[in-house]
């Protein structure tokens, strides 16, 4: 077995002769450090209670129901998004559905929107006198099923991650060799056994890892579950923190973060195996659904006026009558949140670039197990559920430095961690881009590893580079859970305001706010689409 000096002797003959700087590598590794150690805090913290304590908080009844519900619920919104996403993508891609290019578009919309505007507009909405059931009062009927619980959290967040379904299998369907459809045709095998036997398995995958990504959002959301009223680790971990439970806090991020492990373990599996090659030069001719074309209008009418009319509705009604809301000056929308959200987003953008490149240029420029190490170290904040990141640094910053708990640099820094995967994926697809005999010809013109970077590649991902800073931008605006845990004490944004609207039953107050987030997620879908892949996903 070789030792420390053997290896780092290794590397730097390695870097030396791809002419890569060892200093890169070492920063590389400072900042991939850096963006691992938050979820450490919590590990430790963890490893402080003592192990009786532990055992009876980790196997108590309460604990239990919170797994078994949030068990349910991942289980519940990825089986719902399969059977919408599947579908929708076979309808958009394979047949001839009428207006097939509107409802390509228009399917995929309801992920601009986050879960929690959803959640609390379908409250209002369909909740204890809500809209809905005041017009249907004049009928007679003055009770509608009950919108909260487990069954409610299902829909909603269903309605907002099964375009992750519907993106991936899409790209799948539209990969497919449309020649072994024809050779099967040609087998007498209906249209039902050629879907069966060539294109279910060919969309197997895809539709696998696009499900897990909706598991995993399932399980992490926090917005969403706490309006719905639905007792899941997200929740229970935020309102432990309020009443000051750290311990049991602690052990139910635990019992998450091994959730989640799970679930990405099962996704870089499935993604391992996935592949999407086939041959797309022969188009096959839509199939006919004859009778059926205009019936089938009715899924994706039905799924995107749920998803995306019924907040529209409700957030117009509330700006509507937002001005017969009086007494709650405190709850009234200002300025300086806007402010406040482009301030701490454009810092967390900022920062999140210069961090990303170093990481995204390495990754780009060599590749090997410590490129793909550094690589992956980056997406393990964004993987890690915002409420347990938040979690993990009141610890660190109650415990260690107090001073730097609850300011604007600790909630940037949470930001950074959480989002700079965005920006390294995008940036090193547009390294990769970048002609090497172009660094190649500037070295020989007696220009150092750092000054071919600075005057070929950075001008050349000079794009990408804006794209990365935007999305993540974008991103942290609508942030909830690290906002709401580590803001300075006053300190109000956009999502703030928008939670202590709901959190007070005054939706008026939230209306203004939300439709401002809803414009940003749509800014945020335009650059995920100009990327012309799902890097922000």
């Amino acid at each position: 077995m070789r030792g420390p000096v053997a290896v780092l002797q290794e590397v730097r003959r390695q870097f030396s002769r791809d002419e890569l700087p060892l200093g890169l590598t070492l920063l590389c590794g400072v900042i991939a450090a850096s963006m691992v150690f938050p979820v450490s805090w919590l590990v430790i913290k963890a490893l402080q209670v003592e192990p009786d304590r532990a055992i009876g908080l980790i196997f108590q009844q309460d604990t239990l129901d919170i797994l078994a519900n949030s068990l349910l619920l991942m289980g519940g919104v990825t089986g719902f998004s399969v059977l919408l996403g599947v579908p929708l993508a076979y309808l958009t891609t394979r047949t001839n559905l009428p207006f097939r290019r509107f409802w390509t578009v228009v399917v995929a919309l309801p992920l601009v929107i986050p879960s929690y505007i959803g959640a609390f507009t379908f409250v209002s909405a369909f909740g204890p006198r809500g809209e809905f059931q005041n017009m249907l009062a004049p009928l007679g009927i003055e009770e509608i099923p009950e919108i909260y619980g487990l069954g409610g959290a299902t829909l909603v967040i269903t309605l907002y991650t099964y375009p992750y379904v519907y993106l991936t299998a899409r790209a799948s369907l539209l990969t497919l060799d449309t020649s072994l459809l024809e050779a099967a045709r040609t087998l007498n095998h209906s249209r039902w056994e050629a879907f069966r036997r060539v294109t279910l398995p060919h969309i197997r995958s895809a539709t696998a890892a696009g499900g897990l990504l909706a598991a995993l959002y399932a399980v992490s959301d926090f917005g969403t579950p706490a309006i719905m009223r639905l007792p899941v680790f997200t929740r229970e971990i935020y309102r432990e923190f309020r009443l000051a439970g750290t311990e049991y806090a602690a052990m139910l991020s635990l019992h998450l973060l091994g959730i989640v492990l799970v679930v990405l373990a099962l996704e870089q599996h499935i993604r391992s195996d996935d592949r999407l090659d086939g041959d797309t030069s022969n188009p096959a001719k839509p199939v006919d659904l004859g009778r059926w074309r205009w019936p089938a209008v009715v899924l994706p009418l039905a799924v995107t006026a749920l998803a995306l009319l019924v907040p529209l509705w409700i957030l117009l009604l509330w700006v509507t009558r937002a001005e017969d809301v009086t007494g709650r000056s405190n709850l009234a929308f200002e300025l300086g949140h806007i402010v406040n959200s482009l301030e701490v987003a454009g810092a967390a953008a900022i920062l999140s670039a210069m961090a990303a490149i170093p990481i995204a240029y390495y990754a780009a420029r060599r590749r090997s197990w410590l490129s793909t190490v550094f690589e992956r170290m980056t997406y393990i904040g964004f993987a890690v559920p915002g409420i347990v990141l938040a979690f993990s640094l009141v610890f660190f910053g109650t415990d260690y430095v107090p001073s730097f708990y609850q300011t604007i640099p600790l909630l940037v820094f949470a930001y950074v961690v959480r989002f700079m995967s965005q920006a390294v994926g995008i940036i090193r697809s547009g390294t990769q881009q970048v002609d090497p005999t172009l660094v190649e010809a500037a070295r020989t013109l007696g220009e150092s590893s750092l000054g071919a970077f600075r005057r070929v590649t950075l001008p050349l991902i000079g794009s990408s580079v804006v794209a990365g800073m935007a999305l993540v931008f974008l991103t942290t605006m609508k942030e909830l859970p690290v906002t709401l845990v580590l803001r300075p004490t006053g300190f109000e944004t956009i999502v703030t305001q928008i939670w202590r609207a709901q959190s007070n039953l005054v939706y008026q107050y939230a209306a203004v706010p939300a439709l401002l987030l809803l414009v940003i997620s749509g800014l945020s879908m335009v650059i995920l689409l100009s990327q012309g892949g799902q890097e922000g996903l």
